[in-house]
């Protein structure tokens, strides 16, 4: 299977979203998943990339021409595939996909997590996003999803679309279940 993952590339954030990001990286190399990825050498997405590379896995970094030119691009690509930008990455992420997993971020996360959920609800695929809740870090956006789905701002409930998961475990189950259907 071919997971994206969303995530920081900041440097300076908690240690215990290191730990659950290697934890994740080792469990798609182990399991022979391929990692898409957004290609950058920094925070998260490297951390990802190489955990995925050390436990044996592929991983495919899609990098926008701004960070490769900022000399920002990942050596643990195996295939790196270039882009114009942002909309580009989304576009080229989401479809070499089968799912993706949000793991902590921030804006740019955010702008991967809805862009994939929205074309999922007007029927442009049907592949799930994970939200990977380390310490609790996607509460308030669940939270802020439920009052959404609550006022009618969300036509089927959000969580068709988007899953939480508590742990990596958590995730491996999701996937197998979604993909299952």
């Amino acid at each position: 299977m071919k997971i994206a993952v969303f995530c920081s590339a900041n440097s300076d954030i908690d240690a215990g979203y290191f730990e659950a990001t290697e934890q994740l990286g080792r469990w798609l190399g182990e399991n022979g998943h391929t990692l898409v990825f957004g290609g950058c050498n920094l925070g998260l997405m490297e951390c990802v990339a190489k955990a995925v590379r050390k436990a044996g896995g592929m991983t495919i970094g899609v990098v926008p021409t701004i960070i490769e030119r900022g000399g920002k691009a990942s050596p643990s690509m195996d295939v790196c595939i270039p882009c114009d930008n942002l909309s580009d990455r989304k576009d080229l992420m989401l479809a070499r996909c089968d799912a993706a997993v949000a793991l902590p971020g921030g804006l740019g996360t955010l702008d991967e997590v809805f862009t994939m959920a929205a074309s999922a609800t007007i029927g442009y695929h049907h592949k799930k996003v994970v939200l990977l809740n380390v310490g609790g870090f996607w509460n308030t956006l669940t939270a802020l999803l439920d009052d959404l789905q609550q006022k009618g701002m969300i036509r089927s409930h959000w969580t068709d679309i988007i899953k939480v998961a508590d742990s990596v475990e958590d995730v491996a189950r999701i996937l197998a279940d979604e993909l299952a259907l």
